[in-house]
C-alpha cells in the first residue's frame, strides 16, 4: 500500500474538505480562518465563483496545449493583460510552474544576457528547493543540507534586517551597503557578477522588508557595474504588500527581470518571468520551454484572477486591511512581552518572539502557533528558528475578518 512521503509534515491538523473565502472547512465541517493563503497562493480566497467558473470552462474546452509545440488563447491573452500591471519596460514574459523555476530560468537568463556567471544572493533569503534555488536560499538550513556541493557561483551578501542587529534602519542599510561594496571588490568581483537577486519582503527568511533605500542602493550598483537586478516576486507580487508588486515600494526602482507565481493563478501551478524584450532576447535558444509552462487552465485562472483583483479594489485592501492587521497585531503584543517584533507589508505580517535575552523563542512560537490552530486560526511559522508566526490572508480578507484573527490571536496567546 503506498503512502504519502513520512518528511511532508503539515503545519496544521486540519484535513481540508472544502474552501470558500477566507475560511477552510475540514471533514467533520468545522470552520477554520485561513491566514496562510496555501502559502499566499490563494488570493482571490477560496474558490473564487469567477476563478472557478473560467477554470470549469477552459477544462471544457482545451486543458494542456504545450506552448513549444501549439500556441492557445489563454495564453496569448493572459501575455496582453499582463501588460497591464507590469511594469512598462518589463514588456516580455516567459511561463513556467513553479516559483523555483521561474527563480531558475531567471538565473539562466542573467548569464546568458551579461556573458557573467556569479549571482549576488542576500542572506535570508528563500529561492526555492530545486537545486539551483536552493543555492541561492539561505533562509533556513532544512533547504540546503545534505544536498552539497551546491551550485557553485553564487555569493551572499547581508540582508537589511535591522531587528537582528539591533540598529536603526538606517544604519543598518548603510552597514549592508558597505558590506556588498566590499564584497564587490573581494569574492564576487563587479566585472563577473551576472545579478543581485532579492525579496522585497524576506518570505521564508522571517517576513522582513526591504528597505527602499536599500533597494535603491542596489539600482544604483547595478546600473554601475553592469549588473542586473532581480525581484523575487513570487510571495510579494499580486497585490500581497498593498501595491501590484512589492518593489513598487521604492519609488523610481524598476528590476530587469521580476519573477512572479503564487497569488498569480489563484492556486493552479502558473510562474513566469518578465523582463524587456531586446533582454530576453539574449536567452539561448532552446534555454526557455516547458512541459506544462503556461498550462491553459493555469492561464484562465490567471486571467480571472486579475479581473477579480481590479474589480474588487484588492491591491487597496491588501493595503488598507494590512494596515488594520499590522496595527491589531502590535496591539495585542504589547500585552505580550515574549513577541519582541512585528513587521510587515499589506496582507504580509511577521510575529517574532524572542526570549527576555533577545534570543529566539522557537518554542514560544511553536506554541502560539498550535494553539491558533486550536481555535481555528490556521497560521505557519518562518524564520530560520521558526520563532515568526506569520500572517497571509487573502487578499479579499474583510475588516471583520482581520479583527476576527487578531482576536483569536490574543486569546491563543493568552492561553500559551
Amino acid at each position: 500500500m503506498a503512502q504519502l512521503s513520512p518528511i511532508l509534515k503539515q503545519a496544521t491538523p486540519v484535513q481540508a474538505a472544502r474552501g470558500e473565502g477566507v475560511y477552510l472547512y475540514d471533514t467533520d465541517g468545522r470552520r477554520h480562518l485561513d491566514f496562510t493563503a496555501g502559502i499566499g497562493v490563494t488570493s482571490t480566497g477560496h474558490c473564487h465563483p469567477k476563478v472557478v467558473a473560467a477554470a470549469q470552462e477552459q477544462v471544457a474546452t482545451l486543458i494542456h496545449g504545450q506552448y513549444t509545440t501549439v500556441m492557445h488563447q489563454p495564453l496569448l491573452r493572459l501575455v496582453e493583460r499582463l501588460g497591464s500591471v507590469l511594469p512598462a519596460e518589463l514588456d516580455s514574459v516567459f511561463f513556467l510552474n513553479s516559483g523555483s523555476e521561474a527563480v531558475e530560468a531567471s538565473v539562466r537568463l542573467a548569464r546568458h544576457a551579461t556573458g557573467r556567471q556569479l549571482v549576488i544572493a542576500f542572506e535570508g533569503g528563500f529561492h526555492g528547493r530545486t537545486m539551483g534555488a536552493a543555492a541561492l536560499t539561505t533562509s533556513g538550513a532544512k533547504i540546503r543540507a545534505g544536498i552539497g556541493p551546491m551550485m557553485g557561483g553564487v555569493a551572499f551578501a547581508p540582508f537589511p534586517y535591522a531587528f537582528r542587529h539591533g540598529w536603526s534602519e538606517d544604519e543598518t542599510v548603510a552597514f549592508c551597503l558597505r558590506e556588498l561594496d566590499r564584497l564587490l571588490v573581494t569574492a564576487a568581483p563587479a566585472g563577473d557578477v551576472a545579478a543581485l537577486l532579492i525579496e522585497p519582503v524576506l518570505g521564508e527568511g522571517g517576513y522582513v522588508p526591504t528597505p527602499p533605500a536599500f533597494l535603491a542602493g542596489l539600482r544604483e550598483r547595478a546600473d554601475a557595474h553592469g549588473i542586473l537586478l532581480v525581484a523575487d516576486e513570487v510571495q510579494t507580487g499580486f497585490g500581497r504588500t498593498g501595491k501590484f508588486w512589492g518593489h513598487q515600494h521604492t519609488p523610481d526602482v524598476t528590476p530587469d527581470i521580476l519573477i512572479t507565481a503564487k497569488g498569480l493563478a489563484s492556486g493552479f501551478p502558473l510562474s513566469g518571468i518578465a523582463a524587456r524584450q531586446e533582454l530576453m532576447a539574449k536567452a539561448l535558444p532552446g534555454s526557455q520551454g516547458g512541459t506544462y509552462g503556461g498550462n491553459a487552465v493555469a492561464c484562465a485562472a490567471a486571467l480571472a484572477t486579475l479581473d477579480v483583483i481590479e474589480e474588487e479594489g484588492l491591491v487597496a485592501n491588501a493595503a488598507e486591511q494590512g494596515t488594520r492587521l499590522l496595527e491589531g497585531l502590535r496591539k495585542v503584543a504589547a500585552d505580550h512581552p515574549g513577541i519582541a517584533d512585528v513587521r510587515g507589508l499589506g496582507l504580509m505580517v511577521g510575529n517574532e518572539f524572542c526570549t527576555p535575552d533577545g534570543a529566539p523563542d522557537t518554542a514560544a512560537a511553536t506554541r502560539a502557533h498550535a494553539a491558533a490552530a486550536e481555535r481555528g486560526l490556521l497560521l505557519l511559522t518562518c524564520g530560520p528558528y521558526g520563532n515568526v508566526v506569520r500572517m497571509i490572508p487573502p487578499l479579499i480578507v474583510t475588516a471583520e475578518q482581520i479583527d476576527e484573527g487578531v482576536a483569536l490571536w490574543a486569546d491563543a496567546l493568552r492561553a500559551t
